[in-house]
């Protein structure tokens, strides 16, 4: 922790200095180059730009004045730039190039490029005075036009509130183990992408650059964005929606998988269950108070002596009999696996990857070591292919058990050191581009999670894996979920939890959520209640705690309590199809899961602010109390009419509402117009789902409309077209009936529902 030497005059001083950075220059040469390149040569360095649809450009400099390198990174960027066509108008003083909705101006002395719609010709992003620059130690920025109606989100898992305008942002996964500040700019995970709002219109902007990055939105006529190496790599999302810019990052840096359905359970953890016996007594207790579960973890003691790819045989005598004995019950083990490797001879593991020069090491040949949990370790260098292949091999050991998720943790890398991480010398392998550390520092965690699911998928004989990982980068979702760490047992994080989740699903991850309960610090059982609650109703639901604070499983604090976690548990299952179903949207479109009230209302600018409430997808509305000692909770509801989901009261929006929100009432409301789908409960998701329930919220016009999706929520066939949807419409008829219509879009598959039933609300 800081002390007041963080604030002393030199270092003060030291900080505001002449950055001593030099402009791009003025344009020499311009030219269009095969590929659908267009170069720009000027005083300072070469800069390129790069169309990837008619409303996604790409604008890169190079290093050291060397021309951009467009195709270095191929893990990232998986898609590529499409043969759009291009309009080229060349000037004295600019070029323009157009596009059916996007139009770059580039100025030539000096160079400054600006882009605008295309079509209205509104100005969306550009540089004014100050434009690409470069450092003389290799660092690059560009500054950028602000706006005073702008707003920013995004930039992935940060903590704070939902608009990060005003604020400054660095981009370096650390291992944060003291508490989460909204100061707190570095956390695990590492996304430099944003959504900028202006006025209802929105547009986004992606930073390519994988070393330690950062943005100043503290200005109030400009920006900056800056990296510590690498080139000035930059993409423009045009939109004009949140929805169409979240969709073109995530087809530039690929979409989620739709989750295994058991995922999407409640999920029950600790650090850490420590014996079979105690996982057994564990799951009987879920089972005896009738609360639903679908997975226990297993946290590092689960090892022996820390290793990974072992179990201590005196604590879990039998491990694949214990996973067949609650798979048979519906209950899965997720154990943990970490990077660090025990530097012990006597290790298969270790021997394996020293003999085959798998680990990370200096360009003198000698390995990396530092301390983790196992004390002195070695680490997997994933950034290579074969180094990926052979790890994600190893995991046969959990697969042929009947494992099928894990949990990936420590993958910043953590280290016990000052720095928190490995050495910034370490030269990685880079699939033969080799890298130092302090430019892949920031991957390591996302090529840890690639190589973790791609070889589970190869254990697993067509059955989707699941990996819930603590670092990542962009691209992260196409391989795990992603929890917010470390949390605490605070009031203050739970409230910091819905804002950090909207920007992560922002950011391309719709499957995130935070530790219910809180990981570190006594829980309390008001806390628990209202925790659980709100984990109910995100994407991914897991109570979590550490071995030095009280435990939070949900009978812990009393029967009031219990009371209201089974409520909310068994909620979860209920809703699971309609959660699945976003699920699937979100695997299509990008869009994610859990959204803010500005992406379904952009035009009311009351929503741009609002932190601690979210829509559940586009018909469903969550605000959550987040502070103690409240029973009656403030509520925006943008316009239109809604309808309390507890006592079928209609409500107009456009307006702050007071609700009554007592300890065992999550305050939801349903837009008027849906039919939602819903199901029976059951204890865990492997259980038949006895009915499918079609719930009628009309609108004033008498009508309704909802979708669902199901596949077989286990096997990859729905990418074969194994995979069922229903279009739902509602509407009164003249008699005072209300008549139900189904439209299956798609039928390849049969889901197993039982029965139907509609139940029509008011």
């Amino acid at each position: 922790m800081d002390n007041s030497l963080a604030i002393h005059p030199d270092q003060y001083t030291k900080g505001i200095a002449a950055e001593g950075f030099t402009d791009i220059g003025s344009v020499k040469a311009f030219a269009r180059l095969a590929g659908g390149e267009f170069r720009f040569t000027c005083t300072g360095g070469v800069v390129s730009v790069l169309f990837y649809g008619n409303r996604v450009v790409r604008v890169a400099m190079g290093v050291g004045g060397g021309a951009p390198e467009l195709s270095r990174d191929k893990h990232v960027l998986v898609g590529k730039p499409e043969a759009v066509a291009v309009e080229v108008a060349e000037r004295d003083d600019a070029v323009e190039l157009t596009t059916a909705a996007l139009r770059v101006v580039v100025r030539k002395a000096p160079l400054r490029v600006s882009y605008y719609d295309a079509v209205t010709g509104e100005w969306l992003a550009g540089e004014g005075e100050r434009g690409m620059m470069f450092g003389s130690k290799g660092e690059v920025a560009a500054y950028r036009t602000m706006l005073p109606e702008d707003r920013f989100y995004g930039f992935g898992e940060k903590a704070g509130f939902l608009d990060k305008r005003g604020e400054k942002l660095s981009m370096w996964n650390t291992d944060v183990y003291a508490p989460h500040n909204p100061e707190t700019s570095e956390l695990y995970v590492s996304i430099p992408f944003f959504l900028t709002l202006r006025g209802g219109r929105a547009f986004g902007t992606f930073l390519f650059n994988t070393f330690k990055t950062s943005f100043d939105l503290s200005g109030d006529s400009e920006y900056r964005m800056h990296a510590d190496g690498g080139q000035l790599d930059t993409f423009v999302f045009a939109g004009p929606s949140a929805k169409d810019v979240v969709s073109q990052y995530t087809a530039l840096t690929g979409r989620a998988p739709i989750p295994p359905k058991w995922a999407l359970g409640y999920h029950q953890s600790r650090y850490s269950y420590e014996t079979d016996g105690e996982v057994r007594e564990l799951v009987r207790a879920f089972k005896e108070k009738g609360i639903p579960l679908d997975a226990v973890y297993l946290d590092i003691h689960y090892m022996n002596g820390y290793r990974v790819f072992t179990f201590d045989k005196s604590r879990f005598p039998d491990p694949a009999g214990l996973i067949k004995e609650l798979r048979e019950s519906g209950i899965r083990i997720i154990p943990i696996v970490d990077p660090g490797v025990k530097a012990d001879p006597e290790y298969p593991v270790f021997r394996e990857g020293a003999a085959g020069s798998r680990f990370c090491g200096f360009a003198d040949g000698s390995l990396f070591y530092g301390q983790v949990w196992p004390e002195k370790s070695a680490f997997p260098d994933f950034t290579d292919g074969p180094v990926r292949e052979w790890w994600g091999d190893l995991h046969a050991f959990y697969a042929d058990k009947g494992i099928e998720g894990i949990w990936n943790d420590m993958n910043e890398p953590s280290v016990f050191n000052d720095s928190k991480t490995m050495d910034l010398d370490v030269l990685h392998k880079n699939d033969s581009q080799p890298a130092t550390h302090r430019e892949l520092h920031n991957q390591y965690g996302f090529f840890m999670s690639k190589a973790t699911y791609e070889g589970m998928a190869r254990q697993m004989a067509g059955r989707r894996p699941f990996v819930l990982t603590r670092a990542g980068f962009s691209g992260i979702q196409r391989y795990a979920a992603v929890w917010t760490g470390d949390n605490r047992s605070f009031w203050e994080h739970l409230e910091m939890s819905v804002p950090m989740c909207l920007n992560l699903g922002l950011s391309g991850v719709p499957l995130c959520g935070a530790d219910v309960g809180g990981f570190a610090h006594d829980s309390n059982g008001e806390l628990l209640a209202r925790w659980t609650q709100v984990g109910a109703l995100m994407p991914y639901f897991r109570n979590h705690s550490e071995m030095k604070a009280i435990r939070q499983e949900p009978w812990v604090f009393g029967s009031e309590v219990e009371d209201v976690a089974r409520k909310y548990i068994q909620l979860r299952y209920r809703w699971l199809l309609y959660l699945y179903t976003l699920f699937a949207e979100a695997s299509r479109t990008g869009v994610p899961v859990m959204r803010p009230l500005f992406m379904e209302f952009p035009e009311d600018a009351s929503c741009y602010g609002v932190s601690d409430q979210y829509m559940l997808g586009s018909q469903v509305l969550v605000a959550p109390v987040v502070r103690p000692n409240v029973l009656k909770r403030l509520v925006y509801l943008p316009a239109g009419d809604w309808v309390n989901y507890w006592t079928d009261e209609k409500v107009a929006g456009g307006a702050h509402v007071i609700v009554d929100a007592p300890l065992d009432t999550l305050p939801i409301f349903v837009r008027a117009g849906t039919v939602l789908p819903l199901a029976t409960a059951r204890m865990n998701t492997e259980q038949p789902v006895e009915a499918l329930e079609l719930h009628v919220y009309l609108s004033a016009d008498g009508s309704a409309e909802g979708t669902v999706y199901e596949d077989d929520g286990v096997t990859f066939a729905h990418g074969e077209g194994a995979w069922y949807e229903e279009k739902l419409t509602a509407t009164r008829l003249g008699s005072g009936e209300v008549e139900v219509r189904s439209n299956v879009v798609h039928g390849g598959y049969e889901p197993g529902w039982g029965e139907r039933r509609v139940v029509v609300h008011g």
